[in-house]
């Protein structure tokens, strides 16, 4: 059996994560910082933020902001969360002008240059997280209770709430508990 080239390992990884790989993937795979820097120096990588290259061979998409940003954070378990699940679920007619991550409760992010992120810290169970785009993010009953804590306008969260029952993102029991969690909050 061919053994893979530092190049293909990490190509592997890249094509599960809209292009990108992280220096800790490069290392957990044991490829040298040596290797990868090698790599960027042909062109093969592109630098891409703190710790995060860029395979260029691999077209460029309307998720990889979103892609990148969960990277960013260097912190594994981080997932797209509150006002960016309900604008990618298309449950309500909100347009965040940053990205919401959310990551666990025993992390801190000291990361520079992440201006356009909102990094909020809370432990979320593994029943409340899915996919979108080959992007870990929560589902859209946790984004919408979420939103309700973060301060969304309420009729945003009501669309939300009754598009996102009427397109079959959220179950009825779901849909009647956020509706009372709504009430609750306008009193």
């Amino acid at each position: 059996m061919e053994k893979l080239t530092a190049k293909n390992e990490l190509w592997e990884i890249a094509l599960g994560q809209h292009g990108y790989v992280t220096a800790k993937q490069a290392k957990d795979l044991g490829i040298t910082q040596g290797a990868v820097t090698m790599l960027v120096q042909r062109g093969t990588l592109e630098r891409a933020g703190y710790g995060i290259y860029r395979f260029s061979q691999i077209p460029v998409s309307q998720y990889d902001q979103y892609a990148l940003a969960v990277l960013w954070t260097g912190i594994e378990g981080t997932v797209l969360s509150h006002e960016t699940a309900l604008d990618a679920y298309e449950i309500c007619d909100i347009n965040p002008f940053i990205i919401h991550l959310t990551v666990g409760k025993k992390y801190r992010v000291r990361r520079a240059g992440g201006d356009i992120y909102r990094v909020h810290y809370e432990d979320i169970n593994d029943l409340d997280i899915g996919w979108w785009q080959e992007i870990p993010i929560v589902k859209p009953a946790k984004a919408i209770a979420q939103c309700l804590d973060y301060g969304t306008p309420t009729y945003l969260l009501v669309q939300a709430i009754e598009r996102g029952y009427s397109k079959g993102h959220l179950r009825k029991s779901e849909h009647d508990i956020l509706l009372t969690m709504l009430e609750d909050i306008r009193g």
